[in-house]
């Protein structure tokens, strides 16, 4: 074989390396893609926060509180926050999916996930708390009990969200600290719970929902 004379096995090794480079390359791209993609999503914080949702659902604490002072049985007292509770979470519910949907992103993956998952255990513990105060008669605990879970689940909420929303809980968590003391040093202790609620449920949702509408709400 003279020098000009190129080995066909030899070229078809070189051939092989050379069509192995690329697809290496773009394996390592994709792989290096996926892994700042998953940084990113787990760093991430969740922005679909609503605004003008919190300054509605603020509007019905505050409709509330005049028929929850002016009950004359504890029943209708405790019905007529189930009914705010209820009509609240409807539209802060409808009204995340809907920002949600609007900035594409998700409740059930990424920081939405995780914004919910830390949201869930608060609540929950609030659920459980009404059903057995309720079934006992603790009327008066109701208030501070609802603030504080609250607050603590938008605190933890918050550790996956835009600033505000963590200080939305800690403010929550202060209000229910209150309602707990106004049961020891305030006389008309149902009172002072729901001036508590007006000003967490009530106050706290118009005045954060409007700081974050301005911010980044549609």
């Amino acid at each position: 074989m003279s020098d000009t004379e190129i080995d066909p096995p030899a070229l078809e090794r070189v051939a092989a390396i050379h069509s192995f480079r690329p697809a290496s390359m773009r394996e390592r791209a994709l792989d290096d893609l996926g892994f700042i993609r998953a940084t990113m999503e787990r760093t991430s914080s969740y922005r679909a926060v609503p605004g003008w949702g919190g300054v509605r659902m603020g509007f019905v604490a505050l409709a509330a509180t005049p028929f929850a002072i002016t009950a004359d049985t504890p029943s209708r007292w405790f019905l007529t926050w189930m009914l705010a509770a209820a009509v609240g979470t409807s539209i802060g519910a409808f009204e995340m999916l809907r920002k949600a949907r609007f900035e594409g992103v998700s409740l059930f993956t990424g920081a939405g996930s995780r914004f919910a998952k830390a949201l869930a255990p608060g609540l929950i513990t609030g659920g459980l708390l009404t059903i057995v105060l309720h079934q006992i008669g603790q009327f008066d605990l109701l208030p501070a009990v609802w603030l504080l879970c609250y607050g603590t689940a938008v605190v933890g909420a918050g550790a996956h969200s835009i600033r505000a929303v963590r200080s939305m809980g800690l403010c929550f968590m202060l209000v229910g600290a209150l309602a707990l003391l106004g049961m020891v040093f305030v006389p008309d202790s149902r009172l002072a719970g729901d001036v508590c609620m007006a000003l967490g449920f009530g106050l706290m949702h118009v005045v954060f929902g409007i700081g974050i509408a301005r911010d980044r709400d549609v």
